[in-house]
């Protein structure tokens, strides 16, 4: 069966896509092993089930919410939207789930590459900054071409921009965003990136390397 919900670090994390505008060097989902021709990702979660990330297909918003229904939300802190692809490339399941969460009383995180807005074709920064209550925008990097080596987007090297662009908009759209970057980049970089959070008007969060 499809895992299109898991529970994880005290949240319940919803797993939309495999599709994703970037193929990043420090994915996980680039470092696991093979099995029969494709990659096999198995994670422990809360319960100590381990969960393949991998969809067959990507679920409906009643497939969705029927594995919600089978956990008690208030023993959750967030609902995440986050897989093994960019989750916005599903932004209309996620503006129904947002009032699904809301109406839970759960609160709400997406961890984004910040691409959404290219991705969809339009601005989505008003409406993901109206629905959800963190977002997680992936920095990754310090310049276009640096981001671009690490992260290998289909939008080259427009693609740090394009990131940095979603965020501010969301941020002058009253958003709570948050900017991250992993722990492996030096220390100058870290210290660049809390320059780029505070120009963008967002906070950084420093993640260690899975």
């Amino acid at each position: 069966m499809n895992t299109y919900v898991y529970t994880l670090y005290g949240n319940v994390y919803v797993n939309l896509t495999n599709r994703c505008s970037n193929s990043c060097e420090f994915c996980i989902r680039n470092h696991e092993s093979t099995m029969d021709g494709r990659t096999f990702s198995s994670h422990k979660g809360d319960s100590g089930d381990a969960y393949d990330l991998w969809l067959d297909r990507e679920p409906s918003y009643d497939d969705v919410v029927s594995q919600l229904d089978e956990l008690d939300l208030s023993q959750y802190k967030e609902m995440v939207f986050c897989g093994y692809g960019e989750p916005t490339y599903r932004f209309d399941i996620i503006e129904r789930l947002c009032k699904y969460a809301r109406d839970k009383g759960i609160r709400t995180r997406i961890n984004t590459n910040g691409h959404g807005s290219k991705i969809q074709g339009r601005d989505i920064a008003p409406a993901m900054a109206a629905c959800i209550d963190t977002i997680n925008v992936s920095l990754n990097a310090v310049d276009a071409v640096s981001y671009q080596s690490l992260c290998h987007s289909i939008y080259g090297n427009d693609s740090f921009d394009i990131m940095l662009d979603f965020a501010r908009e969301c941020v002058k759209c009253g958003g709570n965003v948050v900017l991250s970057i992993v722990d492996c980049v030096p220390d100058e970089q870290i210290e660049r990136a809390a320059e780029i959070a505070e120009q963008v008007g967002a906070k950084l969060r420093v993640r260690k390397m899975l």
